[in-house]
This record gives structure tokens, sequence and C-alpha cells, in this order.
């Protein structure tokens, strides 16, 4: 068997999710809010890597994790346009393209003070009012905000 040392072999992945398309500047950042490294399970993540698409790109693969809608809607905040390759039995069964969805609950935090939500105990509740710029619009206070100036709750 000839060993070509030209290519990087990861091993193939049974069942789990790769994020793929991550721009490299982001894939830590997704690790760390998807708290990979509390799984039990194999990750793997590939950083830098070529791509025709973005230049650089990232990669991160999870072995026997399917995300939630919750954790979907919190990695559109910090990466849409991010693919989901849903893996079973080593094939891609399904691909999903991250967006941010209309309405974003309990993700992240208003950025008025005098919002009800930061003085009282209640869930956050955003609209999403334009989905290229990433702009966000509180339900109770109705202050606007870009995606790139929130916090996650």
């Amino acid at each position: 068997m000839k060993n070509n040392k030209t290519e990087l072999l990861v091993a193939a992945l049974e069942n789990g999710t790769v994020i793929d398309h991550i721009p490299s500047e982001l894939v830590f950042t997704i690790a760390s809010l998807l708290e990979l490294e509390k799984l039990g399970s194999s990750v793997t993540i590939g950083y830098n890597l070529h791509s025709k698409k973005l230049g650089k790109k990232g990669i991160i693969k999870v072995a026997d994790k399917y995300f939630s809608d919750e954790e979907i809607s919190r990695l559109s905040i910090v990466a849409p346009n991010v693919v989901l390759n849903i893996i079973r039995d080593f094939d891609v069964v399904e691909k999903k393209e991250v967006i941010i969805p209309d309405e974003l609950h309990g993700i992240v935090r208003c950025g008025n003070p005098k919002c009800i939500t930061n003085n009282e105990p209640m869930p956050t509740h955003f609209h999403v009012v334009n989905k290229e710029e990433g702009t966000l619009k509180c339900h109770y206070c109705e202050k606007e905000q870009n995606k790139s100036e929130v916090k996650l709750v």
C-alpha cells in the first residue's frame, strides 16, 4: 500500500456532526460556545485549512453528537452560513446551512441596561429585523442591536 504523505488522514465519522465552512478566526469561539470540551466523545478540529470559498476555513467533527435547535440558534449568532453535515453510519444523511432564525429566545442579552430582561428573571426575546446585517430588536424595550455587539446569555 502506497502512503501519500501530502494528505492529512483523519478517521471517518461513523455517527455525529461535522461543522464545515467555519471562518478560521471563529473555530475556537464555536468550540467554546458549544462547550465541546465537556463532551465525552471525540472532537476533531481542523484550523486554517485551504478553502476555495473562504480562502482559509475551519472544520469541527463531533462524534455521536447531534445539535439541538437551541444550540444551532446560538451558533447562528456567531457564525451564520456554516454548514452542518449530519452523519449516520458513515454517510452524510443531511446538510443544513446555519441561518439566523426569525426570533431568538434566551440566547442573547439586551444591550439596554434598563430593559426588563436585565432587571427581572425573564428570558430575552429578540426579533431578527435584518438577517443579512444581523440586526436584532428586543421584543420588550425595542432596542436594536447588531449581532456583532450582543453578548450571549
